[in-house]
């Protein structure tokens, strides 16, 4: 369990912009090693990250931020969540929030999703005019999952505008190296968030609608079970921070990508019918999640180390999709790459609820990028984020030509 030196510097500023020469040099050494000062095994390579993303001895175990009462909130809603639990918990609730989700949600929401890309594309290109550099992250790449994510929920058009700042603050308590300003502000939006749904599935019990919310509000299972409150909006909550914050980071790391590439750009310009397959290359090129854990329930032998019971070991997402074990010439972006096994939904029984709805999302965002415009260039340098975990960009100023 030691080693010379930490195989991954997540503090290097050159890491976090671009962490796949380190991956590739981690690879090259071994699959699995010791991050001594994360205190947990690190996963490099596809099949390795598979293993520990499938393996029933690895589970997600949650356990409450301390002290307990500076993290009420923050600690309920992960606590409640089935992203954080096991077998056979994780069973019955993924039943019951599948069995809401099979009511034709993604189905009824996709004409809607196609015409508000393309309406937000519109936006743009009237705003840039080909010539003037626009914040496509802001102007699109935000704007359509949180829109998607509230109509599904049925949350009033009035109070939209609260979610992504709630969500872009919890989820910066998955970084490592956070401040103690950050732990508070994540705090305070998980405690606001709360209330507000609280008071939302409220409404709905009084008076349902046809929206994923009211639905999840009386959904019960053969068993007549049903979800508690606290999983309620837990579910809820997971659904905008999961649900989202993969979209948005995919289309602005993809769209990036994209303009780094001209010439796939113009490929998939010629051949629409290529979107598919592009949108799982952009996931895989520059994944929008680069870390995931589990913990040993108990000893398990995984990429020549063994994990004793109780300790961490996380599924480099970013470091698998570049295994070139697995992909031919993986650091090159191709948007008709078959097959494609990235894993960045994730595997096994925690592979992404909101996989089906996200794939609209990006194509819908992506065919309206391509179906609305004649030219997209970069303006200027894009901005990426300071976080290593969860990977987007902050700015991506592009110029675009109706």
């Amino acid at each position: 369990m030691t080693s010379a030196a930490a195989p991954l510097d997540l503090t290097d500023p050159a890491v976090v912009a671009d962490p796949y020469p380190a991956f590739a040099a981690a690879r090259a050494a071994a699959p699995v090693q010791w991050h001594a000062e994360l205190g947990l095994w690190l996963a490099f390579t596809h099949a390795e990250a598979g293993a520990v993303l499938r393996d029933r001895r690895l589970g997600r175990i949650w356990r409450d931020r301390e002290p307990a009462e500076r993290f009420g909130s923050f600690n309920l809603i992960h606590r409640n969540a089935i992203l954080e639990m096991e077998p056979p918990d994780h069973t019955r609730l993924r039943r019951l929030i599948s069995t809401a989700f099979a009511r034709g949600h993604v189905e009824r929401l996709l004409p809607w999703v196609q015409e508000l890309a393309r309406e937000l594309v519109d936006g743009l290109v009237a705003r840039s005019d080909g010539s003037e550099p626009v914040d496509v992250l802001s102007g699109m790449a935000e704007e359509l999952p949180v829109a998607v994510i509230a109509e599904l929920l049925g949350v009033p058009h009035a109070d939209r505008p609260l979610l992504r700042p709630w969500s872009n603050a919890i989820v910066k308590m998955y970084e490592y190296g956070r401040t103690a300003a950050v732990e508070d502000a994540a705090e305070r939006a998980a405690a606001e968030f709360v209330a507000y749904l609280r008071e939302l599935a409220g409404r709905r019990r009084r008076a349902p609608g046809e929206d994923l919310l009211s639905h999840l509000v009386s959904v019960r299972d053969a068993d007549g079970d049903r979800l508690t409150e606290d999983e309620l909006v837990t579910t809820c909550i997971l659904l905008l921070n999961a649900g989202h914050e993969a979209t948005v980071n995919v289309s602005g790391n993809g769209l990036l990508a994209l303009l780094q590439h001209p010439d796939q750009l113009a490929r998939l310009r010629e051949d629409p019918g290529l979107l598919p397959t592009a949108v799982e290359e952009l996931m895989r090129y520059d994944s929008p999640l680069q870390l995931f854990e589990r913990t040993a329930t108990e000893e398990v032998g995984i990429g020549g180390v063994t994990v004793a019971r109780g300790q961490r070991i996380a599924a480099l997402l970013g470091s698998a999709n570049r295994d070139p074990a697995v992909f031919a010439d993986p650091d090159a972006l191709d948007v008709g790459r078959s097959p494609n096994p990235q894993i960045s939904f994730g595997a096994g029984v925690h592979f992404c609820i909101g996989a089906p709805l996200a794939r609209v999302e990006l194509q819908a965002t992506f065919g309206a990028l391509l179906e609305r415009t004649s030219r997209l260039e970069l303006g200027y340098p894009a901005r990426r984020r300071p976080e290593f975990v969860i990977r987007g960009l902050a700015e991506l100023p592009v110029v675009l030509t109706p």
